[in-house]
C-alpha cells in the first residue's frame, strides 16, 4: 500500500481509551496496530490525564498516522462522569493535533450504523465486524475494537465524501 493513507482511530476514556491504526487505500483497509492505553486508578486524576496524553503521542510517533478520528462523549445521566470523560476525550483531541494530523469527529451512534448498520448496535456486534472487516487485527478488547471501528468509520466517510467531491 504504497499510497495509503494511515488512520488512528480512538475511544476516549479515563480508565481505558483504546486505540486503532489502519491504512487505506481506495477501498481496501489494513489493519496496522490496537492498544488500550489505562492509566492506573490510583493515581491522581491530573496524573492519570498526563498518562493518557503521552501515551496517545507515543502511539503516534510510533504509527506515523496522516489523519486521525475521534469518537465523540457519550453524556450519561451523571454530570460529574461526563465532565471527567470530556477531560480524556480533550487529551484525544490534543495529542493529534499537536503532532500536526487534522482531526475528525464521530458520534457513537454513527461509528455503529457504519460498521454494523444500526446506531443501536452493542459492544459484541462492534467486535464481531471489527474482526470480519479487519481479520489480521485477530482478538480485540472493547476499547480497542471501538477505536477501530472509529477509524473504519473515517475512511468509509473520507472516501464517500472524495467520491461525492469528483462528482
Amino acid at each position: 500500500m504504497t499510497n495509503a493513507i494511515r488512520i488512528i482511530g480512538l475511544d476516549p476514556g479515563l480508565r481505558r481509551t483504546g486505540w486503532g491504526v489502519v491504512a487505506c487505500e481506495g477501498a481496501r483497509l489494513v489493519h496496522i496496530a490496537h492498544g488500550v492505553i489505562a492509566p492506573p486508578e490510583k493515581a491522581a486524576f491530573s496524573e492519570r490525564l498526563l498518562m493518557l496524553f503521552e501515551g496517545l503521542c507515543e502511539v503516534i510517533a510510533a504509527h506515523a498516522p496522516d489523519e486521525a478520528a475521534v469518537e465523540e462523549v457519550f453524556v450519561n445521566m451523571n454530570p460529574s462522569s461526563t465532565l471527567k470523560l470530556g477531560h480524556a476525550r480533550a487529551c484525544a483531541l490534543i495529542a493529534p493535533a499537536r503532532a500536526g494530523l487534522p482531526v475528525a469527529e464521530y458520534a457513537a451512534r454513527l461509528v455503529k450504523k457504519s460498521i454494523v448498520g444500526t446506531g443501536a448496535a452493542d459492544k459484541d456486534q462492534i467486535g464481531f465486524m471489527v474482526r470480519r472487516l479487519l481479520p489480521t487485527a485477530g482478538e480485540t478488547t472493547a476499547d480497542a475494537a471501538d477505536a477501530l471501528a472509529v477509524a473504519i468509520t473515517h475512511a468509509h466517510l473520507r472516501r464517500s465524501h472524495a467520491i461525492r467531491g469528483a462528482a
